[in-house]
């Protein structure tokens, strides 16, 4: 199992995934106040799924350069890390919240988004880009060769 994480400053969207399958779910987002979470909610969810490794989505510019948001991620995915002893992947993030608003609204969902969180949506494309990011590789695999925090 994986989990992944689409950061933002007031909610943080979550995801599971496995490996053999290549698929993400997406589960309930996790409120924070300046980007910082209730730590023992993400505690909960990591003694529930009891992941392998951690991926965290990195906003980029549409030029591919870093921005604040990049910066931020950044350093949620290092406190993740230093918190939970666990490998963290940062993958490029650009219009995935776009995505999931999109698909979204395709199955008659609001559009209010305050309201209809798409985070957990995101948190999951997120994951199933990382999942593809190796194409000339069994995705089993995959956890080798990505961007790792250090």
């Amino acid at each position: 199992m994986i989990l992944s994480f689409d950061f933002g400053t007031s909610r943080i969207g979550i995801a599971v995934g496995q490996a053999v399958t290549c698929t993400a779910t997406p589960l309930k987002p996790v409120l924070a106040k300046e980007g910082t979470p209730d730590w023992n909610l993400i505690a909960a969810l990591i003694d529930e799924w009891q992941p392998k490794s951690l991926v965290v989505g990195l906003p980029l510019n549409m030029d591919g350069s870093l921005c604040e948001m990049s910066y931020r991620a950044r350093k949620f995915g290092n406190r993740l890390q230093a918190r939970f002893h666990l490998p963290v992947y940062l993958v490029d993030e650009r219009l995935t919240s776009h995505e999931a608003k999109g698909i979204h609204l395709s199955k008659g969902g609001k559009a209010d988004f305050k309201e209809n969180s798409v985070d957990g949506l995101a948190a999951q494309l997120i994951l199933e880009s990382w999942f593809r990011e190796s194409v000339h590789r069994p995705c089993q695999d995959k956890l080798e060769g990505f961007t790792e925090i250090s």
